[in-house]
């Protein structure tokens, strides 16, 4: 491919721009088809939403005005006035309907200073997000106009638009900050303009093309908000890394006296090989994301497997073609002190990581086991971990508008804020039977003590069908709320409605939601794990035709995973640190966010392995020992995979500081597993564990002789002559000298 390229510069350069023109403009004029409420949850919650979309029952955009005083009572005419104005207010706007008096519904507090006003927004999901603004400003009117009483509104239409408004907002800052982070760190890396702009250039132009690509294909497999934000961050992760390693090794060869078409053959066989190898095995791990059986999952799966191939057909495609067009212009726009910085000797690697490596050489079994104890320990969080669906107030950081309300609202109305909802379908919702059953549901609910009013029906003659907002005990995602929702579930609905016969009446609601979520997650867990995991080794098998490299892989990145899983407990369930990232108070992990952690870890990882397992493995071939090779491999690598693990954790760290927790725990638990693979996975754990195997790396089981010869690609030699002998054991010499000291110097005359 690289060869190609080479060879047809101009049709490997414009094909790929016409390429990302015609990606883009296609998919920006089909739209994009996004995930619907039945294809997001699983279970009873899934049942519900598809009973009312097949009914054409839009959901009602409820809101909610906390009219709240201290000194008075909801029988102050005082009180009563104020309820009066702001039922006034939201109706003069003309974007509300249905508003109720809590003097109607019975919406007060059991100390009576608190009562609740509530309308629909006009509109569906979408208008009423837009529509929600003009009552948001009657209401804050009220509210300035007398501050004796606390005048606030909350709902799904204001929470909705905020949403919104948040994820547009956290992606712009994600692009405007991510894309200068990662320049700048290849600036410092090449010393040069140009070289550190092909990698971002490319990256970009690579997350454009699968944008369009996700979009023109989402008829058939719809995406999501959640989707877009993945495949930036994993787009510019990989796609900066894979044009760094590529660029680096050319620059490398032509360094060492190779000419620009040698250095080119040399980074396409070595280089461009562990690119492929690394995509190839983050799209078969991002896969395994489809037995979860969750359509936004599969929606982030396809997403990132998109962007990935795109990234590396760049790679191996447009880059070569460029670095040909360029030639030693690719140093252009140096930065003097920058490109003094850069070691002149590659193999030497950098001062810290010498520091690092020759006492791990020298004592690879103590290296192992303090590594080994040291990720163990990070890991120790793990036992302790409670995942759950985050409630609004879990998802925004503390001292947002909309939290603040909602936490009045819930103190006041324990349980009223999301209150589960039994959608309940019948062959005549008018029969006596059916309105006896409802009647018996909510004395039952009532008196379960699990459950609290008030109770509200809503019946829709025409379709058959009736919701029944039911508000439980607890705050939505505790104990007391789960226990509630099962006896709703397994108790009430079973001997009332469900009694009547030709009747559904699937139980939905945040905690619902966050229930079935939970309990989907569970099963799809092992079958997610076993497949990524099985198909890693055999992508590792396969690549290097060693049993030992491939279980090293598997559980190396298992311990960097566990490391990222520990830390995330740490930091957002227990609170340690949790203010400096703005997540005070979240008290769990995001639900999906350790199965998608370990399908993308699993992937990332064998960048930095792949990449660095086979430069050791072309020492090897080439006749030095196994430990004088981890020596070369290692430090030959070590500026690279600096450079790449810091883009990485700098992308990651932006995801890292956005508002919503889900993109904020993602963020941080991709960074730190990056950072810990880069550092003590591959700085102390793999060059420890591969010196304590010695020639057992490269064992392989002559029952798994039939396995396919993946050449790694050789560099080209150069004729041989007298002195290459002499040289190939000076290298093994200098490398030995420099990892076991002065006391086993050897000299080679």
């Amino acid at each position: 491919m690289g060869a190609w390229s080479a060879r047809h510069r101009k049709t490997a350069v414009f094909g790929w721009l016409l390429f990302v023109v015609l990606a883009a403009f296609l998919g920006g004029a089909t739209g994009s088809h996004t995930i619907t409420d039945s294809e997001s949850m699983p279970g009873q919650v899934a049942q519900a939403a598809k009973i009312l979309d097949q009914a054409g029952i839009k959901t009602p955009q409820g809101e909610t005005v906390l009219v709240q005083s201290a000194g008075r009572t909801a029988d102050d005419p005082a009180f009563r006035a104020k309820v009066d104005q702001v039922i006034a207010a939201v109706n003069g706007t003309g974007k509300t309907t249905d508003p109720r008096s809590p003097y109607d519904t019975g919406a007060i507090s059991a100390d009576r200073h608190s009562a609740l006003v509530q309308f629909t927004v006009v509109g569906d999901e979408d208008q009423a997000a837009d529509n929600v603004t003009a009552p948001l400003n009657a209401v804050a009117g009220v509210q300035r106009g007398d501050q004796s009483f606390t005048v606030a509104e909350f709902g799904q239409a204001s929470a909705t638009k905020w949403s919104n408004d948040e994820f547009q907002h956290d992606f712009s800052a994600a692009e405007w900050t991510a894309v200068p982070l990662a320049l700048g760190i290849l600036l410092i890396a090449f010393g040069a303009l140009v070289a550190a702009v092909l990698p971002v250039g490319l990256a970009l132009t690579a997350f454009v093309a699968a944008g369009g690509l996700v979009a023109l294909s989402s008829s058939f497999l719809h995406t999501s908000d959640d989707a877009s934000s993945v495949m930036l961050l994993v787009g510019l992760a990989v796609g900066v890394d894979y044009c760094l390693f590529y660029l680096r090794r050319e620059r490398e060869e032509r360094a060492a006296g190779h000419s620009a078409e040698e250095a080119l053959k040399i980074a396409a066989a070595t280089s461009g090989r562990a690119v492929l190898v690394s995509g190839i095995t983050v799209v078969v791990a991002m896969a395994g994301m489809f037995f979860t059986g969750i359509a936004d999952f599969q929606a982030m799966s396809y997403a990132t497997i998109v962007v990935v191939i795109t990234a590396v057909l760049g790679s191996l495609t447009v880059l070569p073609a460029l670095l040909s067009m360029l030639g030693d212009r690719v140093e252009k726009g140096r930065v003097p002190l920058l490109h003094r910085l850069k070691a002149k000797d590659v193999r030497s690697g950098s001062r810290i990581w010498n520091a690092v490596l020759t006492p791990v050489l020298r004592f690879p079994l103590a290296a192992t086991v303090l590594a080994t104890g040291l990720l163990l320990a990070l890991a120790a969080p793990l036992l302790t971990m409670h995942t759950a669906n985050l409630t609004f107030q879990q998802s925004l950081p503390k001292g947002n508008a909309l939290v603040a309300t909602s936490e009045r609202i819930e103190a006041a109305f324990p349980g009223s804020p999301a209150p589960a909802e039994v959608v309940v379908k019948a062959a005549d919702i008018s029969s006596p039977a059916m309105q006896g059953a409802i009647s018996d549901l909510r004395s039952q609910a009532l008196a379960s003590g699990r459950m609290h009013g008030p109770i509200e029906v809503t019946t829709y003659r025409t379709q058959n069908i009736a919701t029944i907002a039911v508000p439980l005990n607890g705050s939505g995602n505790d104990a007391a709320s789960t226990a509630a929702l099962d006896t709703l579930r397994e108790r009430i609905v079973p001997n009332t409605v469900l009694k009547v016969p030709g009747t559904q009446a699937p139980v939905t609601g945040d905690t619902a939601d966050s229930h079935d979520f939970n309990q989907q997650m569970t099963d799809s867990m092992l079958p997610v794990f076993a497949f990524v995991v099985v198909f890693a080794f055999v992508l590792m098998l396969a690549s290097f035709r060693s049993l030992g490299i491939a279980v090293t892989a598997v559980l190396l990145n298992l311990l960097s995973v566990g490391a990222a899983y520990g830390v995330l407990t740490l930091v957002f369930q227990h609170g340690v640190g949790a203010s400096l990232l703005g997540a005070s108070g979240v008290g769990a992990v995001e639900s999906w966010v350790p199965l998608f952690l370990f399908v993308i870890l699993f992937g990332l990882s064998m960048d930095y392995h792949v990449f660095v397992v086979s430069r050791i493995k072309e020492a090897h071939d080439r006749g030095l020992s196994t430990r004088a090779a981890v020596s070369y491999g290692i430090r030959s690598t070590a500026g690279v995979v600096s450079s790449a693990a810091l883009i990485m954790v700098a992308v990651f760290s932006v995801f890292g500081t956005l508002s919503v927790q889900s993109m904020k725990q993602m963020g941080v638990g991709l960074a730190v597993a990056v950072l810990v693979d880069a550092t003590v996975i591959r700085g102390v754990l793999l060059p420890s564990v591969m010196s304590l195997l010695g020639e057992r790396n490269w064992y392989l089981p002559s029952w798994l002789a039939w396995l396919p010869d993946l050449s790694h690609g050789e560099p080209a030699q150069r004729p041989a002559t007298p002195q290459d002998g002499q040289d190939e054991r000076a290298e093994q010499a200098a490398y030995t000298e420099q990892d076991q000291g002065p006391r086993h110097r050897r000299v080679t005359v």
